[in-house]
């Protein structure tokens, strides 16, 4: 996904600086910032999406598909519900360092996942907070 961001903007940036000149120019100079912005609210889109794949075969078999923590493996450790308040007071850096070094019999993920990876695993985790 990330090459095919970098292989658009490359395009882009050719075809607003490069051949064209008078009102094709003017035209694909205004889209210019609809199509940026379009690009930069599909990115963490993008990246839910990976740290929802990576959350499910790392994470889910202790933790349950939805963070829930119910499932029998999650029970027998008595995980916390990831989407909970308790869980999400944490700062990014907290779940970070616990991810990356492992807690309790949750194992270190360091060497494993690449930071961004774990960054990513860090998003989908914020985003199963409980609603009201």
């Amino acid at each position: 996904m990330e090459l095919m961001v970098r292989e658009a903007a490359k395009l882009m940036w050719r075809e607003v600086c490069g051949r064209m000149s008078g009102s094709r120019s003017r035209r694909y100079l205004r889209a210019l910032p609809l199509a940026v912005s379009l690009l930069a609210f599909s990115l963490p889109v993008w990246a839910q999406g990976e740290g929802a794949a990576l959350f499910k075969s790392k994470c889910a078999g202790c933790h349950s598909p939805d963070g829930s923590g119910s499932g029998p493996a999650g029970k027998a450790m008595h995980l916390r519900d990831l989407g909970s308040a308790e869980v999400q007071k944490q700062s990014d850096a907290e779940l970070t360092a616990i991810t990356t070094n492992g807690k309790g019999s949750m194992p270190a993920y360091k060497g494993k996942l690449t930071d961004e990876q774990i960054k990513q695993v860090v998003s989908f985790i914020r985003s199963l907070a409980k609603k009201g």
